[in-house]
């Protein structure tokens, strides 16, 4: 009877730790295997334990070439769509104008259509537009659907301002220049970065719509893809475990420095 009720008392909190367990399974999976030294290509059966791909994640040939690039293209997909999203997430939420509505619709648009007919769609573009397929088709395909997200993202953001506090710092004689970038920018500095965030994993993990408006151009996703049909690399679980890694350090270190910022406001 005691543990009935405290299976009741705990059920949310045991309910999200296997939800927690299972999706993190397959990080998991990758981890081990990213230490395994498989006897023939596929990189599927537990051999032994070994070290060698850690010490070398550059050994096989074109993996870091892809891995450099497909960072580089997040990146500037993400300081573009992140520009271009927050002002528009700014001007649907600050002001009114005609086919404000369409707009609004309209943003939603490449979060709900099948990557494929998105792609099938650019592809035309580019052809129709004589556009070299390569770097440059895949940066404006990637700001196109990520742009979406960062839009929302900020959207939500600026629509819980509160407006008192910029009435406030324009009481207290500031520009409009100094109030945004001291009181507006740092209250939307959340949604910012987290629109950000989201674009930048989606522009690194897209295969899809990068395969359709790639060319011969190769990305990681597309390297991962290539090499699956003829051999798994052990060192590309090395680099999924890094980026792995490296996510979790990154939210770990904004939660404490949350924490530490709420701790000193208290």
């Amino acid at each position: 009877m005691a543990f009935v009720n405290w299976f009741k008392r705990n059920v949310v909190v045991i309910a999200g730790l296997l939800t927690l367990a299972y999706l993190l399974l397959p990080n998991v999976v990758v981890t081990v295997f990213s230490f395994n030294r498989p006897k023939g290509r596929f990189n599927y059966e537990w051999q032994r334990f070994s070290t060698d791909a850690w010490r070398d994640p550059c050994g096989v040939s074109g993996l870091c070439e892809s891995l450099g690039l497909s960072l580089q293209i997040a990146f500037w997909a993400t300081l573009g769509a992140t520009l271009l999203g927050t002002m528009i997430a700014f001007a649907l939420v600050r002001y009114r104008f005609r086919a404000r509505g369409a707009v609004n619709s309209l943003i939603f648009l490449p979060m709900a259509m099948p990557e494929v007919v998105m792609a099938a769609s650019l592809l035309t573009l580019f052809l129709n537009m004589g556009a070299e397929l390569g770097f440059w088709t895949i940066l404006i395909a990637h700001i196109m659907f990520c742009l979406s997200f960062v839009v929302v993202a900020v959207k939500a953001r600026v629509m819980s301002m509160d407006p008192r506090l910029e009435q406030a710092a324009q009481d207290l004689y500031a520009g409009p220049a100094q109030t945004f970038l001291r009181v507006t920018l740092p209250i939307a500095a959340p949604g910012i970065a987290a629109g950000a965030l989201l674009a930048f994993a989606l522009s690194f993990d897209d295969f899809i719509i990068t395969n359709f408006n790639a060319g011969s151009t190769v990305t990681f996703p597309m390297f991962v893809w290539g090499s699956a049909q003829r051999g798994t690399p052990v060192q590309i679980n090395v680099i999924g475990t890094a980026m792995f890694v490296i996510a979790v350090l990154l939210v770990l270190v904004s939660m404490a420095v949350g924490n530490r910022r709420k701790r000193q406001k208290a």
